[in-house]
């Protein structure tokens, strides 16, 4: 593990990751999941390797997964831990380890069994979980994953589109469908950046927090005018988390026919199969994953610690029959160690009252 610690040592500051370095802390005395094989299918990139460490010091055996097609990962990352000793599977892959707690993403995992069952860490991957009836704890409800979708994934997409050379806003006209978490974020930094933001949505859904910064709101079963609000648009990024979210004939024809620069934020392909890959910038895939840390580790270590936190709250209710969200008491526990420790606390208050939380 030395190497993976001198890189984290030498990258982050401790209070960009203050969870999950108290998790790392307090779970190398008590050892809660001595015994236990944990397999881990978070996106694995550099900052995940934080979150890999707290495990390990709790006494698990742990068991890295990456996504079927090997693009949700950075493949240098993959060689480290593989050269630290630990096992990579990919979630093509036959059950190939018997395994009591698997820590899934967009449930890549969901065909592997799992002896006391699963936290999945995003909102698309639940549905499949409850068709399999399965134990699950929902990382992605709660105040926590606000952070990092609000926050980080909104700062990852201009950072994203500043990589691929797109840096001025000013005055631009960025259409975002849907004003949930990840929608908020991209809403805030859109506006911090000086664009004319439209946000097609449910309208029941915004908040007044939200509609104060966008330019106009459209309601999503309005074709003709989502269709129109898109023609003279400089960017258009999904954020429905619904996949084929934008698959209508109209809604598509539009998009295809615009000059826009159109990107995906979410895991599931929201443009659907009418769209060509190629118009979409990086093939539909979330633009956040082409950069070397998708997300801050600042706004997403306290959700990879509420993913670790779910391993002890599956040993604890085994008697889990349809998907749970994560106790306040939990939550409380874990924003309380951001606010004293971490280097957000005045980005965690703006986010949390612009979402209700």
């Amino acid at each position: 593990m030395d190497k993976i610690k001198e890189l984290i040592a030498s990258t982050y500051n401790e209070c960009e990751y203050p969870v999950c370095l108290s998790q790392a802390r307090e779970w190398a005395s008590s050892r809660p999941f001595e015994g236990l094989t944990i397999l881990d299918a978070t996106p694995a990139f550099r900052n995940t390797l934080v979150k890999h460490l707290a495990l390990i010091a709790a006494g698990a055996r742990l068991i890295v997964g990456r996504d079927a097609e090997g693009h949700l990962c950075d493949p240098r990352i993959i060689n480290l831990l593989q050269e630290s000793g630990i096992p990579i599977v990919s979630a093509a892959e036959r059950q190939s380890e018997d395994v009591d707690v698997i820590l899934d993403c967009a449930a890549s995992f969901i065909h592997w069994e799992a002896r006391l069952g699963a936290v999945e860490l995003t909102r698309s991957g639940v549905p499949k979980y409850e068709l399999k009836n399965k134990p699950l704890l929902v990382a992605d409800s709660g105040q926590i994953k606000t952070i990092e979708t609000s926050l980080g994934t909104g700062e990852g997409y201009f950072r994203a589109m500043a990589q691929l050379g797109y840096t001025d806003w000013n005055g631009r006209k960025v259409v975002i469908f849907g004003s949930g978490k990840v929608g908020t974020g991209l809403i805030i930094y859109a506006k911090k950046y000086g664009a004319e933001v439209t946000v097609i949505t449910k309208p029941d859904s915004v908040t007044p927090q939200i509609e104060k910064m966008a330019a106009r709101i459209v309601d999503c079963d309005n074709l003709p005018e989502v269709a129109a609000a898109l023609k003279d648009s400089y960017a258009v990024v999904t954020a429905t988390g619904v996949a084929g979210a934008l698959s209508h004939p109209s809604v598509a024809k539009a998009l295809y026919d615009s000059h826009a620069i159109l990107a995906n934020m979410g895991v599931e392909d929201e443009f659907g199969s009418i769209m060509p890959p190629e118009r979409v910038l990086e093939g539909k895939k979330a633009l956040n994953f082409i950069l070397e840390e998708p997300t801050h580790l600042k706004y997403i270590d306290a959700t990879m610690g509420l993913h670790n936190e779910g391993v002890a709250y599956l040993m604890n209710h085994r008697d889990i029959a349809a998907p749970v969200d994560p106790p306040l008491e939990i939550e409380e526990k874990l924003l309380n160690i951001t606010r004293q420790r971490g280097c957000i606390s005045e980005e965690l208050r703006t986010v949390l009252s612009l979402t209700g939380k």
